[in-house]
Order: structure tokens, then sequence, then C-alpha cells
């Protein structure tokens, strides 16, 4: 007896299939593998206005006929998507290029079809060709309804007019040959080419990037205690003071101004001199303690003048063609207004108390941390970007603030947004010593730019891999890098012990590495070297919690130096980009070359700087420019030429020279 056979199940119906699958379900072209991208794009790239963004995918079809790409991109503010054509890169890779125009959050997608009219064109030719004329006619009434198809889609009346002209020139009777000339003219089938049916494209996911202003790449910061801006030594200085310092700040070249804290200092567990707790009379405070009496985070300390003397400030600054960047530091003093009228806002401990801000060891029993996790959270919020709104109306645009990865990412992500809405022009420079992910994260989520670990790479080797990394893909497609030197909180052991050189060894480290960078003068420009203690990195004397006198010594400044590398930044155009940036070897570690290029071939910088502050070093760079032929020089820090054969050359600095500078910064003549 025969065995029953298995009972055939019949396939299940198409509707069974999953949403996505089912939706291309008639798609032949896959698109992967886009890029630029952050996070398969939940995060914007970045870009400031007019920087090209280049644009690569894998895109793939089954069988042979050839695809046509289109990269849409849809700028801010604009509702209709702007067609460009993408064009293949070896190995089904496709490449394309946007430019955007204005400040905003723009957006880009891809769309790829199987191009149907040239690939019935290359079939007609082949066959043509190969003299099989019995097949052309047959070939040119399947070409005929396929454009046909085509026109039917077109919704603009000249590209319409055009397309039924050329298709009446081959679609009747007549000539065949003629006919056949007539049918393969490519710029027609391009132009009936861009109209497929939409059942049959794939399009990519959206992808987004934040356009912003130039400023947000490039520019030289120049940060300044406005209460250490008197001209008596002990005498609190003014809002009118710092202004008077302004022009100085301009003659050396700097593009940002940034201040500390202006807003009214609290007096509970006021800090005196070097970090002192609880100190007695009249002492300053720290201006990071916000919050009295007199006000808070939308006040001027009364020391420091008027709203009045701040706008003043903005215009002075504007004169000289600076902008004021603020700090905002989102935290309290004990006599902050909103410690009394919002006690929501802040977190209590078992004995009703609140703790103070720490970051162990350190202390900082003046602050009170907002609690951001607090059921009035909303409203916590919208305060906190109604202060923000509140300095623009006055005329910031640039907010340096102060540890952002202590506040959660939500608010940040929802502020940013929030107030580009009301002005895309509004740059933030996250001051997030933190780890590398979560420096990365704030900038996913809308900072412009960020402070880095630069203070603590001095060696060649660290020196090179983390620039590497900062400018390379993917970081360098979100993360822009502010290089400094010092800070008020940080004065690194290598400006400690080496004097002098280490300054200027760290300077022109940080201007030429990156596009943006910043010093904390004039503690910079006049070597102020002094820690607190032996393994410190906080300054004896800080000003962060007293007033200090900068009496002027031309003789041992670096104004002019600082003047002449922030003219050569502003006038040599490969120095204000960060992806160019290329190391290049030499024979000694105490010695460290790199170069940056420009958009002209001849545009490029090529620095070389001694490591080493306390003697002289020399070695050989191979370093093969351009061309790879002889070539002329130009030192631009001593208008020094050399020519230059091809090959290795060699290089010696010496630190103790006291008629040039321990670094290079070579341009090509011609």
């Amino acid at each position: 007896m025969e065995s029953e056979a298995p009972q055939v199940h019949p396939f299940k119906h198409r509707s069974s299939l999953p949403q996505d699958l089912r939706r291309e379900s008639r798609h032949r072209v896959r698109i992967e593998r886009v890029s630029p991208s952050i996070d398969r794009g939940r995060y914007p790239v970045k870009r400031i206005v007019e920087e090209p963004l280049d644009i690569e995918a894998d895109i793939i079809a089954d069988g042979h006929e050839p695809l046509r790409v289109l990269l849409e991109v849809r700028e801010p503010g604009e509702r209709d998507w702007q067609g460009h054509a993408m064009f293949p890169g070896g190995n089904d890779l496709w490449i394309g290029q946007l430019v955007f125009r204005r400040e905003g959050m723009a957006e880009f997608r891809i769309s790829a079809w199987i191009d149907e009219v040239v690939h019935w064109q290359d079939s007609l030719e082949k066959k043509y060709r190969a003299g099989q004329r019995e097949d052309l006619e047959v070939e040119l009434l399947e070409g005929a309804d396929l454009i046909r198809r085509h026109l039917s889609r077109v919704q603009d009346a000249e590209a319409a007019q055009k397309l039924v002209h050329w298709l009446s020139l081959w679609a009747g009777p007549g000539d065949l040959d003629l006919r056949v000339g007539m049918a393969l003219d490519s710029d027609r089938g391009q132009e009936a080419a861009a109209f497929p049916d939409a059942r049959f494209v794939t399009v990519s996911g959206l992808y987004l990037v934040h356009v912003e202003r130039e400023r947000a790449l490039r520019g030289a910061w120049y940060e300044f205690f406005p209460r250490s801006s008197g001209t008596v030594a002990g005498i609190h200085g003014t809002l009118e003071d710092a202004a008077r310092r302004l022009p100085e700040i301009a003659a050396m070249g700097f593009d940002v101004v940034y201040l500390p804290p202006i807003h009214p200092i609290g007096r509970s567990f006021r800090k005196g001199p070097n970090n002192t707790p609880n100190a007695d009379g009249e002492v300053p405070g720290s201006p990071w303690a916000i919050g009295s009496e007199e006000g808070g985070h939308t006040a001027i300390d009364p020391r420091l003048g008027t709203m009045g003397d701040f706008e003043d400030f903005i215009l002075a600054a504007r004169a000289l063609d600076m902008e004021v960047a603020m700090d905002l530091a989102f935290q309290c003093s004990p006599d902050h207004p909103y410690v009394q009228k919002h006690p929501e806002w802040f977190r209590r401990r078992p004995d009703g108390s609140i703790h103070y801000a720490e970051n162990p060891p350190k202390k900082y029993q003046d602050i009170y941390p907002f609690d951001f996790l607090t059921e009035d959270w909303e409203a916590l919020w919208e305060e906190l970007g109604r202060v923000v709104l509140f300095w623009i109306s006055k005329g910031v645009r640039i907010f340096r603030v102060d540890n952002p990865h202590t506040k959660p990412f939500p608010f940040w992500e929802w502020l940013m947004m929030e107030v580009r809405n009301v002005d895309p022009g509004v740059l933030f420079l996250a001051e997030a010593f933190t780890r590398p992910k979560v420096m990365y994260h704030l900038a996913h989520i809308g900072f412009s730019q960020s402070y880095t670990y630069f203070t603590w790479r001095n060696t060649k080797t660290e020196i090179e891999a983390y620039m590497t990394e900062l400018a390379t893909p993917p970081v360098r497609e979100f993360f822009r890098p502010n290089l400094w030197p010092n800070t008020p909180d940080i004065l690194h052991e290598y400006l400690q012990k080496g004097g002098p050189p280490a300054f200027l060894a760290r300077l022109v480290l940080a201007a030429t590495l990156s596009a943006s960078y910043g010093i904390y003068g004039p503690a910079f420009e006049w070597c102020d070297n002094r820690p607190l203690r032996e393994g410190s990195e906080e300054y004896l004397d800080s000003e962060k919690y007293e007033v200090r006198h900068w009496r002027p010594d031309p003789v041992h400044s670096l104004a002019p130096v600082i003047a002449r590398i922030n003219t050569i930044r502003r006038t040599h155009g490969a120095l204000g980009w960060n992806h160019t940036l290329r190391f290049h070897p030499v024979t000694n570690e105490a010695l460290i070359a790199y170069s940056k290029t420009g958009a002209a071939p001849d545009d490029w910088i090529l620095v070389v700087v001694n490591l080493d502050p306390f003697s002289a070093q020399e070695g050989w760079l191979d370093f093969t420019p351009p061309g790879g032929e002889a070539m002329e020089v130009h030192d631009l820090m001593d208008d020094a030429r050399y020519t230059w054969p091809p090959g290795p050359r060699y290089i010696r600095l010496d630190p103790a020279d006291p008629a040039r500078v321990p670094f290079h910064v070579f341009r090509r003549v011609g």
C-alpha cells in the first residue's frame, strides 16, 4: 500500500509579508552604506554654509541594466526637494556633492531606479551596429511605448513638449537609419529617464545636515575676566574697563571674546583667594556661584556695571569685528532667587539641606546643582530656555556651556532645537572634559564645537593619534574641536615647567592644528605658569577667586607672536579646515610636522614644531609637496626663504634662540 503523500501547503499570501518588505516588493534597487551618516541618520552631520558635503552610497540591483541615481536635498527653510545627479565611482559606489546656502537643518535622501530609457537606447544601438535590422522596427515600437509612459508623468509643459517632438521624429514611418539615429539622442534619453514610475523607485531614508555659520568651524577665542580689567591694583574692574581692553584683543587677531559669568555672585560659602572656603570680608567670590539678592541668570553683577554697559560692550566688540561669547552655567549659589522661589528645582537631602556640587576631590560649597529630574522639570526647562533667549535679545549669539555632560542629554537637545528655531545662527561650545563617547554624543545632539583633550596631549605620538582621530571620518563629520592650551581651571605641567618656549609651542599647535582655538589671557600671553602647588593644575592666585591686576609687560608678552599667527590664520585658507590635516615623518620624536591644504592646489601650509621647550632639536623631515619638484618656501614667522630640492629636509629648532620662535610655518612661494 502506498504511503500517503505529504500535504503541500500553499505559500502564504504576500499580504503577510513584513510591511517594509511588502512596500519594497517591486523595488529592484538597494541603497546601502550611505555616507556620511551619524547613527544611520538619527543625528545630523555638520557643515558650514558653502562647505562641500561629499556623499557616497553603495547602490546595487539585480541584472545588468544601468541605474539612475538622484541625490535630493531640501535646504533649511525650504519645502521642495531639489535633485542632483550622482555619478558612479566604481564597484557599485555612487558619489555626489552638496553645498548649502543657508543656516539651519537640511535634509538629503537618495533615489535610485533602473534606467529603462538608457537601457533601451543601449540595446537599440548594439543591434543596429550588429546589423540586426529585422529587430529594429520592434525595438522602436517598444521604445515609443516606453517614452509615452514616461511622458505621462511629466508635469512641466516645456519639458513635455520637447519629448513629444523628439518622439515624433522616430516613432512613425520613414527612413529606418534616420529614425534610429534620432532615437539614440542621449540628451533626450536622459531627459525622459528623469520621470520613472514611482512604484519602482527606491528611496533611502532621510539624512540630516546641520548647517551653521562660519564661526561654528573656525575662529580664534580670547577669554578674560572683566573684573580684572581695572587699572588700579585691588580695585574691581567694570565692563567699561573691559571694553577698553577690546582694541588690544582685536589687534592680536581674535574673533571671539569669551567672558566668564558676569552675574551677581552669592555670599553664602563664598570662595576666597586660592579656593579658600567660607571666606570673610568683601572677597569677590567665584563667578560660577551665580545668584544673589541682586538677581540671577538674567542680571549683571552690580560691581561690573549695568545691563546698558553690557550692551555697550557687545557693540564695542562688534565694531572691532569680534563677537562676545557668554558663559552658560546652569547652577545656583545658595542665595539665588530660584532657591527661594522654586525649592522644588533642587534635590533635598534627608536632613532637608541641599547637596552642594562636587567633582571629587574638588568641592563647590558655594554652588547648588539643579535637579533636572524634578517633578517640575518642564517649568525648569522653560525657565532655562528663557534665560538663553534673554541674552540672545541682548546681542549674544555664542554660548560657552559649562559642564553640559552633567545635565540630561534630552534637555540640551530640546534647548538647542528651540533656540535655533528662533535664531539658527546661535552657536554652543561644550566645555565637557569627560569620556570621549559622551563628548561625541553632545556633538551629536547639537553642540557646535567642543573642548578637547588637547591640553593633555603633549607628546608627538599623543598629538598625532588624537588629532588624526578628530580630523578623520566619522568623527570629523560631527565633532568640531576647539583647542585650548590653558583655561582658568587648567595649567598643565608642560606650561608650568617649560616657560615661554612651552607657551609658544602650545600656541602654534592649537592655532594651526584646529580651525578653532582659544587662550585664557592675559595669563597666556604673559606666560603665567605658577601652580597652586606641585602636582596641581590650578593657578596660584587664580582669577576664579580674586581680582588680578595684570600690569602690562611688553618685553615678555607673547602678543606680537599671537598677532602674527592669527594674521596667518586669516590670510591662508588652508588653516581654516580640519579634515585636510596630514602628519609627516621627522627623524626626531621631539619634532612634529604636519600640513593642511585649501581649495587651490598650491594653497598649503606646513608647520614644524619643537616640542622640547628646553633643548635644541634637529632631524630630517620627509615631506613631498604637491608635484614633487624642487620649490621655494617662505617661513611666515620670520620671512626667511629657502629653496628645497626633492628629498628630505634638514630641520633645526632651538627654543633658546632669542631671534627665532621654536617652530616654522611654511608656505610655498609661487
